[in-house]
């Protein structure tokens, strides 16, 4: 069993609305969650032009729209949008020309287990699956737009996006879906003491019964949910661009922890586990910032320089390395803290 850090709440002004325009700020059918007419999906803020170097090396990938590395391989797997396609480096030996794999369509997500990345592709309505290191990619059709793919035990989680449901997929057989108060299933994240859904529309986290069936309860994470991820403490970690801040729920039961203010256009997360770190781009400021999330706050270990438009970031838990990518065509970026 997971234990859990010693957390407090932090105190930040909330806002009342979203910065939405165009919406109303009027709840509507008795909605907690729901605080606009017509919710709209948080988008990475613009990033301006580079003007500070970006620390490390920054490897010729091209756009990037999502990260992702194999620790039990030593691979990492960077999705590039034009062409639809995977370039898969050798993390001992980033000198080296990766190997280039095509895909249907961009890719929304990469999610790993060792030795196993899952593949969400929105516009082709199929999540593909690559073993590592045999380089085997096997598809499966979700009949919808997938959002994210989570290996679950011998199934897999996919939320289905604008579907606003989940699919249980198992190894063999019909899947089952999981749905109820979603507007959007952008994320499913499994924490250990839990599974919990993003939903973006309604910028809100929700707890999910997998054996049963249903999803449960929500809470409200922020003015803009972007993006999440689990840490070493069965919490989720979320970040909230809109309002600028890193927010982390216990997952059983669902409670907001901490809210912790982080200007700059939080958007992209990863975690290191071996370390305690969140990993947070900032695409405001083409920044990346390394948040120690032990204690009752985080606290800003590092901060670096990045390529423009960093909305993707993933790490090498082996060394620390810090891999970012750029949604705006300037490489990934690899950076040793």
């Amino acid at each position: 069993m997971r234990r859990f850090a010693a957390v407090s709440w932090i105190a930040i002004p909330l806002a009342g609305v979203l910065a939405l325009s165009g919406c109303s700020s009027v709840k509507t059918g008795g909605d907690e969650l729901q605080i606009v007419a017509n919710p709209a999906a948080a988008r990475p803020a613009v990033s301006p032009a580079v003007t500070v170097k970006p620390a490390g090396q920054v490897l010729a990938t091209g756009s990037v729209s999502a990260v992702a590395v194999d620790e039990k391989t030593s691979t990492l797997v960077v999705a590039v949008s034009q062409p639809p396609s995977l370039r898969l480096y050798d993390l001992n030996a980033l000198a080296s020309a990766p190997v280039n794999m095509p895909l249907y369509g961009k890719v929304s997500r990469l999610t790993v287990t060792p030795g196993r990345v899952e593949i969400a592709e929105p516009d082709q309505g199929v999540v593909q699956q690559l073993t590592l290191p045999d380089r085997k990619l096997t598809e499966t059709k979700t009949g919808g737009e997938p959002a994210a793919s989570l290996a679950f035990g011998a199934d897999r989680l996919v939320a289905m996006g604008a579907g606003k449901d989940i699919q249980v997929l198992p190894p063999g057989g019909a899947a089952r879906t999981i749905a109820g108060q979603l507007y959007s299933a952008d994320d499913v994240l499994d924490t250990g003491d839990g599974v919990v859904v993003l939903d973006r529309l309604r910028t809100a986290v929700f707890s999910v019964d997998v054996a049963a069936g249903k999803v449960n309860e929500g809470l409200r994470a922020g003015d803009g949910a972007a993006n999440a991820v689990t840490d070493s403490y069965g919490r989720v970690l979320v970040t909230d661009v809109r309002a600028g801040a890193l927010i982390a729920f216990s997952a059983s039961p669902l409670i907001m922890r901490q809210r912790y203010p982080v200007p700059g256009g939080a958007y992209g997360i990863a975690y290191d586990a071996k370390r305690s770190l969140a990993w947070v781009t900032l695409t405001e400021r083409n920044e990346v910032a390394g948040f120690d999330v032990r204690g009752g706050e985080p606290v800003e270990k590092y901060r670096f320089p990045t390529v423009r438009q960093p909305d993707s970031v993933g790490v090498d838990e082996k060394s620390g390395r810090v891999i970012v990518g750029s949604a705006a065509g300037e490489g990934t970026q690899v950076i040793q803290p």
